[in-house]
């Protein structure tokens, strides 16, 4: 089965437009763990303006499932990862000015910095996984890297997908078969939704786990947390 783990910044991106602590993200994670999430998902970036660095050491003692951190691995990023050892990590190229994450690794071009990086993860223990395009050349640099797993990035299969063109999922299927054969994890993330995610489940072989936040959170205000976490863990069957 596919594990759903949950992005909560934009928990945090509500909290931080009133300037106080509601809705309090560590109880916000500790909720969803109990609704059937089996693991949570943060990006703090930068200039901290949803998730912030504190709340990466808060949330560590609350999530019991699997803790993932995601970001741009610059110097306090790293830093603040082999502190708490999250379960994985996933390093995502952002630009500082980003509002969201919009483009993978190119691994080969970045092959030596990733391994520098993803060696010192493992060392302290701490799973490995990469954001990239489904490009089957960066998919074998992700090998060469070192890191455990692959996130595939999801973006332009949803969009295509939302205007009826299932064949939006060929390439994605056709990197995960090389990444099985490689001997990566697959997880995947961006824009996936109640609408397309039993499709791409079914689609992506050895799927092992899927990050979603913007699309969950949304559907939440109509539907409520609790009953659409529900309703992503039948899709994932």
């Amino acid at each position: 089965m596919t594990k759903l783990s949950v992005n909560i910044n934009k928990i945090a991106t509500l909290r931080n437009s009133r300037g106080g602590d509601q809705p309090n993200v560590v109880q916000f994670a500790k909720d969803i763990q109990r609704f059937g999430a089996e693991g949570v998902t943060i990006h703090p970036r930068p200039d901290e303006r949803h998730i912030r660095y504190q709340d990466a050491y808060d949330l560590k003692p609350e999530v019991y499932t699997e803790y993932n951190i995601e970001g741009n691995p610059i110097e306090k990023f790293v830093n603040m990862v082999l502190e708490i050892k999250p379960t994985q990590v996933t390093l995502v190229p952002d630009a500082v000015d980003a509002i969201t994450s919009n483009a993978g690794w190119d691994t080969i071009t970045h092959k030596s910095f990733l391994q520098e990086v993803i060696s010192e993860f493992k060392k302290n223990g701490i799973r490995t996984s990469i954001f990239v395009d489904p490009n089957l050349k960066h998919i074998e640099g992700a090998k060469a890297t070192g890191t455990d797993r692959i996130e595939l990035y999801t973006e332009a299969f949803a969009e295509e997908y939302a205007k009826g063109n299932s064949k939006a999922i060929e390439p994605y299927t056709k990197c995960a078969e090389l990444a099985n054969e490689l001997g990566l994890g697959v997880n995947a993330g961006h824009d996936l939704s109640l609408d397309n995610i039993q499709f791409f489940k079914q689609n992506i072989p050895g799927l092992l786990e899927v990050s979603i936040g913007h699309a969950l959170i949304s559907e939440s205000l109509y539907l409520g947390i609790e009953n659409v976490v529900q309703m992503y863990l039948h899709r994932l069957k």
